[in-house]
């Protein structure tokens, strides 16, 4: 996948980033940015012994860095709460050590600077109460996808489409998308397979392109079936319960806090560029509570499951009846016709019998079981 050229400093961050941990097959790692294994120890090297400033291209900075100026470590503080005007003392505490100050204020030190300076407004202080969610022991093992509702530009509606590691809390799509449909989700999802490789799970709400609970097929899509091959566990939200991808819809309110709130865009490559710039800082800057305060890059590494160069070939046990699914989302079991899933048209299910249960068969596409057949009173179930 090319690097765009606006994005190589931020790019060849968060490789240097993802490269420093003990477990991470270089090489792959390599691969999957486009660039050889000479050129990832180089940009190692130059960030252990030039520190960020080693990652920018020699040709666009100076040989050597003048000293800054010492400031007060009030005025420290109150420039990083201006450059991003949601964090709070914790968040900045935090930011102020891994960037080297030494003489840093405590976080209520840094709040009350804040309140003395006028930059906490009343309602904030109100919603900064955290609380505690279930977490994934590794990386990789769930992602978090969902669109952010959507809003207009100069020239087009924006679809945001984000995924958030379940682990680290990593960023791992943040696509300004035309539209929110299959055909664009699924390229997104190619690139970033390419870049990280694969989730054990991706986990999703109700809504398409991944799913519609007013239908029979409830959670068997398009692009559902095509992760579904590629061996991905699908799960959904309940309806009515987003808490349950809640560290995406947490992302959610951070996005629209930081980048989205009273902000006006001329186009998709405008949100885009902005997407990518605040990006970087999410994953590699910013301190996140959920995680002890440490940025979600010190957490995160690429998955070992890599995206194939072809589908894998679906097998299915001796005892399942397999069926190929006809054009109108049909199979027929026993002699009764059953509606299961149009999206499942030309593929083979298994009708896999329930031991000590005679008439009811759970379905299965792949290793993914998506409803039952009770030939008792001749229902569908999920």
């Amino acid at each position: 996948m090319p690097w765009k050229q606006v994005d190589m400093e931020t790019l060849r961050q968060e490789f240097t980033a993802l490269a420093r941990h003990d477990d991470v097959n270089f090489s792959a790692l390599c691969a999957r940015f486009g660039i050889s294994r000479k050129t990832g120890y180089k940009w190692l090297k130059r960030l252990q012994t030039e520190g960020p400033d080693g990652l920018v291209d020699r040709s666009r900075r100076p040989a050597t860095i003048p000293l800054h100026t010492s400031v007060l470590a009030a005025e420290r503080v109150v420039e990083l709460r201006m450059q991003h005007p949601t964090w709070g003392g914790r968040k900045i505490q935090r930011r102020l050590t891994d960037l080297g100050h030494i003489e840093v204020p405590t976080p209520s030190t840094i709040t009350r600077i804040l309140h003395r300076r006028g930059l906490i407004a009343a309602y904030a202080s109100a919603n900064s109460t955290p609380w505690q969610r279930f977490e994934h022991a590794q990386p990789n093992d769930l992602w978090q996808m969902d669109f952010k509702g959507n809003f207009e530009t100069g020239q087009a509606t924006c679809h945001p489409l984000t995924i958030i590691d379940d682990h680290s809390r990593y960023n791992i799509i943040l696509k300004a998308c035309l539209h929110p449909n299959t055909e664009e989700v699924q390229q997104a999802l190619v690139e970033t397979f390419q870049r990280y490789g694969m989730p054990v799970r991706i986990n999703t709400d109700n809504g398409a392109p991944w799913g519609s609970p007013s239908q029979v097929e409830h959670g068997i899509t398009r692009l559902t079936v095509w992760l579904i091959q590629l061996g991905i566990n699908i799960s959904h939200s309940r309806p009515a319960h987003p808490q349950t991808n809640g560290k995406d819809e947490r992302f959610h309110r951070t996005l629209k806090a930081d980048v989205l709130h009273g902000r006006h865009f001329f186009d998709l490559n405008e949100v885009q560029d902005e997407f990518d710039h605040w990006r970087s800082i999410y994953n590699h800057q910013r301190p996140h509570e959920g995680i002890g305060l440490a940025t979600p890059a010190t957490r995160y590494r690429p998955s070992r499951l890599a995206y194939p160069a072809q589908l894998p070939e679906i097998v299915y046990h001796d005892s399942d009846l397999v069926q190929i699914v006809g054009w109108d989302g049909q199979i027929k079991l026993h002699g009764r016709r059953f509606r299961v899933s149009k999206a499942l048209h030309r593929h083979q299910i298994a009708a896999r019998p329930v031991p000590q249960m005679d008439g009811l068969y759970e379905l299965y596409f792949a290793h993914h079981r998506f409803g039952a057949i009770d030939l008792r009173n001749l229902k569908m179930q999920d």
